[in-house]
């Protein structure tokens, strides 16, 4: 009798789980088709490239992308870093993709050797291969975007990951839904969420054996330093994710304050950028502003920048790619390298020139005031082709208005007192190897026109 009792008592307790569970298989469904219609507009009618690896995240989004009858095919990459563990997920996925008659796109890597000659760590040599793999198929295919399985917990390590290393609220908000063509639809759904939703649709998926392991950082937080939060808070996961949708907000704040400071101290010129320093300072936490507008360069010695405000002008700090140049009452970034040796050749009848500044030719019969900007020429003068190209050492031109005086381009810069960003930025209008214009600056006497002139060549910087 009891165990009569106990048997039905566990067959009803049994079909009522298996109720709440379809229930929640059916929500997650319904949730991902809302998350997807509310956040990735008209995704239904694009044709979207996802990135499968072959274990359960990537293999739930496959069946969501499935279930939900989206244009959609599969793309893996075999890094070649688990033996034939790598080629099993490979074919793992080859085979789902036959089985449901999707279209599948594969390649090989050689992640070792290619982390070894660029001298990369294996896990940015795999990113870096992945996704330029993913955005060629993008566009030899003509796919609308590309769609990974990132999740919640996903975002909840990264948080953690940049906090330990030091960052600024942009590091503390977690994985965004979407940058350029790549969206994340799943990053709404916990780890839990997925392994439910798998175990119940019968889903299956490769287990990655380094997922175990504490190699990497973001497996130590995942098995040790979450958990200690989930046990201190059962609703962690919950409360992470209301406080991420804080501090988007409070960073979209922060960004419109950015962005009306930027206006008002920043000048955006041809190949640089140009910061009031005495503007700046008198803004409270200026420090802040500073941050949001060089975080993007890559620059990261933020004491070293902050000094830099009162620092001797001439002092330089170096990111990766750009330099920040104390000058005078100004902070100035650019591009960290000059090409001092381009040059581009000007045919006569060109009336547009795009190369670095952009310059307009008109032949006209009257003129006006010339400016920084707009010079007038006797074309008779000119020797073509015309050359454009960057000053060099031991150039000197004859200054119009100067009464025929010659002076060298590098004491006609100190004169102006240019800065170095500024000087490496200055182009000249060459006939032959005489200056026509320092561009932006001073024509030459010699090209000017006379009462003599036949043809008028009006030249503008744009």
């Amino acid at each position: 009798m009891f165990a009569k009792s106990t048997s039905d008592a566990f067959g009803i307790e049994g079909q009522r789980i298996g109720i709440i569970l379809f229930s929640l298989l059916l929500n997650m469904l319904q949730e991902f088709q809302k998350n997807v219609s509310e956040n990735f507009p008209n995704l239904a009618s694009k044709k979207v490239l996802l990135a499968v690896s072959g274990g359960i995240d990537s293999m739930v989004l496959s069946e969501l992308f499935r279930q939900s009858q989206m244009n959609f095919a599969i793309a893996h990459c075999n890094f070649n870093l688990r033996s034939t563990e790598s080629d099993g997920d490979q074919k793992f996925i080859e085979d789902y993709c036959f089985k449901n008659k999707i279209e599948f796109f594969t390649t090989t890597f050689d992640t070792t050797t290619f982390a070894t000659d660029f001298k990369l760590s294996t896990q940015v040599a795999a990113r870096k291969l992945r996704y330029e793999y993913f955005y060629e198929i993008l566009q030899k295919e003509h796919f609308d975007f590309i769609a990974t399985a990132h999740h919640l917990d996903d975002s909840m390590e990264t948080f953690f990951i940049n906090l330990s290393r030091g960052t600024g609220i942009d590091g503390l908000t977690g994985i965004p839904l979407q940058n350029d063509k790549i969206i994340r639809p799943m990053l709404q759904f916990s780890r839990d969420d997925i392994e439910n939703f798998a175990l119940k649709n019968n889903i299956e998926w490769r287990e990655d054996a380094s997922n175990a392991t504490d190699y990497y950082l973001r497996n130590k937080i995942r098995h040790h330093l979450t958990p200690i939060f989930r046990e201190l808070n059962p609703s962690f996961t919950h409360s992470f994710q209301q406080t991420v949708k804080n501090l988007q907000q409070t960073k979209s704040l922060a960004d419109d304050a950015s962005q009306m400071i930027y206006r008002q101290v920043v000048e955006d010129e041809v190949n640089y950028k140009k910061i009031d320093i005495d503007k700046l300072k008198k803004l409270p936490n200026y420090q802040a502003y500073l941050y949001q507008w060089l975080q993007p360069f890559g620059f990261t010695a933020w004491d070293d920048i902050y000094s830099l405000m009162n620092a001797e002008s001439g002092k330089r700090i170096f990111s990766k790619g750009y330099q920040l140049l104390k000058n005078r009452t100004f902070l100035l970034i650019a591009p960290k390298n000059y090409d001092v040796d381009q040059e581009f050749q000007i045919e006569k009848g060109t009336l547009e020139v795009n190369f670095h500044i952009k310059l307009l030719f008109c032949k006209i019969t009257d003129t006006f005031f010339s400016t920084n900007k707009t010079i007038f020429v006797d074309d008779e003068k000119l020797t073509y082709p015309l050359t454009l190209r960057r000053w060099k050492s031991g150039d000197y031109f004859y200054p119009f208005g100067m009464n025929g005086k010659s002076k060298k381009v590098s004491k006609f810069f100190k004169d102006e007192k240019l800065s170095v960003i500024e000087k490496e930025n200055t182009w000249l209008l060459c006939s032959g190897n005489d200056i026509i214009w320092v561009i932006g600056f001073r024509a030459d006497e010699r090209f000017k026109i006379s009462k003599t002139t036949k043809t008028i060549i009006q030249i503008d910087l744009v």
